[in-house]
């Protein structure tokens, strides 16, 4: 361990970053050594509750699992590394099914009734085409958005895409995010302190970075429909 990062480990750990409310703040939640284990079932629940259950759109799941990283990486979270990232990833896997299945089962009792401005048919069947074709790429993207990722599973269950495909994609964008989140918060927190010193820049970085892949793609599809429409 270097000996830059003892100071840190002498005193409280990380600092709470001061982006998110307290009760919200991932240091606050996992950096609490009276909790011991219970901490990891507490992150495990905050990243299933987000990916499946639609009132967790709110929850911190990209700076919690950098944080819970970083903190296994510096021992204050009472795990494994490997353990960790395994719980993690199956509870964004399980989420993600979840939110399928809640949109695969309200899908239908939502807009089997007559249109309206918000819920229509024809909205469902664009749905249906477009993640039949993007579905993939827009599932694993959609991994890495703050809300998005809370919203998607349960669009793509409505939509009713391919259950296979979903399984296969989901595993995958659980894979690279839970696990890929986790894991550069472990490598990043003990061998460079000011990680743990500027977690505010580093979670607005990973947003931000997160972002970048969308506006990529819509501005593919953007130019792409320009270039269509054109005579």
């Amino acid at each position: 361990m270097s000996d830059f990062a003892l100071p840190a480990l002498v005193g409280h750990g990380p600092a709470p970053t001061g982006l998110l409310p307290p009760w919200l703040d991932p240091v606050n939640i996992l950096d609490n050594p009276a909790l011991g284990f219970w901490v990891v079932v507490i992150a495990c629940g905050i990243i299933f509750a987000e990916t499946g259950l639609l009132v967790g759109f709110f929850l911190p799941g990209d700076s919690l699992l950098f944080t819970a990283g970083l903190l296994t990486s510096t021992g204050k979270l009472p795990v494994n590394i490997g353990v960790l990232i395994m719980l993690l990833i199956v509870c964004a896997f399980v989420g993600n099914q979840v939110g399928y299945v809640i949109g695969a089962k309200a899908g239908p009792a939502i807009f089997n009734k007559p249109d309206s401005r918000l819920f229509r048919k024809d909205h469902v069947e664009h749905a249906h085409a477009f993640f039949e074709k993007h579905g993939g790429k827009a599932l694993v993207l959609a991994r890495f958005v703050p809300i998005v990722r809370t919203f998607v599973p349960v669009i793509v269950g409505v939509a009713r895409m391919n259950m296979r495909h979903f399984v296969i994609f989901n595993a995958i964008g659980a894979i690279l995010w839970a696990g890929g989140v986790t894991l550069l918060g472990f490598i990043l927190g003990d061998r460079f302190p000011w990680v743990q010193k500027n977690l505010d820049i580093i979670f607005i970085l990973i947003v931000l970075l997160s972002v970048v892949p969308i506006v990529v793609e819509l501005t593919k599809a953007f130019l792409s429909n320009r270039k269509v429409g054109k005579p």
